[in-house]
């Protein structure tokens, strides 16, 4: 499999979301009745579509928010909530500040310790307001901050790098063990990211609830031009959901996976359930909520690394509420808005019921699918033409 690149060397070609389109099926399904729930750790959950852990877009008001909708908002344990006990200033100087100024400001801003008596509150600010409490930190501090958020009353733990392997060298500090990290807390632990069906199948092996996939597709992440390490989220996610169905057909255990990043529209979101995704994580899409911490920007997760930033502040902008981008009713005419309308009314037209039908969903490759007819709407950069 694979294309020669070179003398004695082949390269597999990979998909993202612009080159597939997903074909209708033989019955269409009247969209207010699919079902597009999804299970974690054997807990169902009404919004298949999780708010990325980043400081852009969840605070514990986002959080909040996100719960009372039927949906999960991951909160940073690394980021800015648990760094100051003020944020909201923090985030007020940072969407102020000029663009050729962000990175140098962001960066200062994370070199401020975490108190860990932060982590507790803001896993307690959620949980007082009937919520489900997911939060999320690096591998270096799981041990630590897991226990912490556990005994705060958290109902979810996600370990999150840039790339997480279950085999990780160092000798500059202990590599976490996610088999006795997973049996050491009594809460369900997701790690990410990974975008391998062999790494994807050895972490389930190690006992996680749910696995992560997508490296450097984000929005405001630049870790594909710095670093050139990437898989196309189409690709990564259909190895990932192979490896998946391999675990369950062999040990009876289902563990999902989470499409995580590369998509802000309705329609990429589709397509990253036809891949096989039991869930996405979006970033971007939810920056531009009215309850967003960020005031309409967003920035990557790796941008405080202090010599080799992997994240930008971009503007989003603010276009409208969580609830409008959940479930409308949208004013905009992108796809941003309304995002599970758009994931029932396409599992509908594609005779889908459930999730587990929609990755089913015959997938073509077509590389026409954003421009074919398009000319107007390009022309005067409305709807995909933007």
């Amino acid at each position: 499999m694979g294309m020669w690149i070179g003398n004695n060397r082949k390269a597999r070609r990979c998909y993202g979301f612009d080159e597939i389109a997903l074909v209708p099926g033989a019955i269409t399904i009247n969209p207010a009745e699919v079902d597009t729930t999804w299970e974690l750790a054997g807990r169902k959950i009404k919004v298949p579509i999780l708010a990325a852990a980043m400081d852009g877009v969840v605070d514990t008001n986002f959080a909040i928010e996100m719960g009372r909708l039927g949906g999960l908002a991951v909160l940073n344990l690394d980021g800015i909530q648990t760094r100051y006990d003020n944020p909201d200033e923090v985030l007020k100087n940072i969407s102020k500040i000029n663009p050729e100024e962000a990175t140098k400001l962001v960066q200062s801003m994370y070199l401020q310790p975490i108190k860990e008596e932060l982590i507790g509150k803001r896993v307690e600010e959620i949980k007082k307001a009937g919520v489900p409490a997911i939060v999320s930190c690096i591998p270096q501090n799981a041990e630590k901050f897991g226990k912490i958020a556990q005994d705060a009353g958290a109902d979810f733990f996600v370990v999150q790098s840039t790339v997480t392997t279950v085999k990780h060298i160092s000798s500059e500090y202990k590599s976490l063990d996610f088999v006795n990290l997973c049996k050491n807390l009594k809460i369900p632990v997701i790690v990410g990211n990974c975008v391998t069906y062999k790494i994807t199948l050895e972490m389930m092996q190690t006992g996680v609830a749910g696995v992560l996939i997508g490296v450097g597709p984000g929005a405001a992440c630049t870790t594909r031009g710095v670093l050139g390490i990437g898989v196309p989220q189409v690709t990564a996610t259909c190895d990932a959901a192979a490896a998946r169905d391999y675990y369950y057909k062999t040990t009876g255990r289902y563990v999902p996976i989470i499409t995580d990043g590369g998509m802000s529209t309705g329609g990429e979101i589709c397509k990253a359930f036809a891949s096989g995704a039991d869930a996405v994580m979006v970033g971007s899409a939810f920056a531009r909520a009215e309850e967003a911490p960020g005031r309409g920007y967003h920035w990557g997760m790796a941008t405080p690394h202090a010599n080799l930033p992997r994240g930008t502040r971009i503007y989003v902008g603010t276009t409208g509420t969580v609830e409008q981008i959940l479930f409308g009713p949208a004013n905009m005419d992108d796809g941003s808005q309304n995002l599970v309308g758009a994931l029932q009314t396409s599992m509908g037209n594609l005779g889908a019921k459930n999730i587990k039908e929609m990755q089913l969903t015959e997938i073509i490759i077509a590389p026409s699918i954003q421009t074919e007819g398009k000319v107007f709407q390009k022309a005067q950069r409305v709807g995909m033409g933007k």
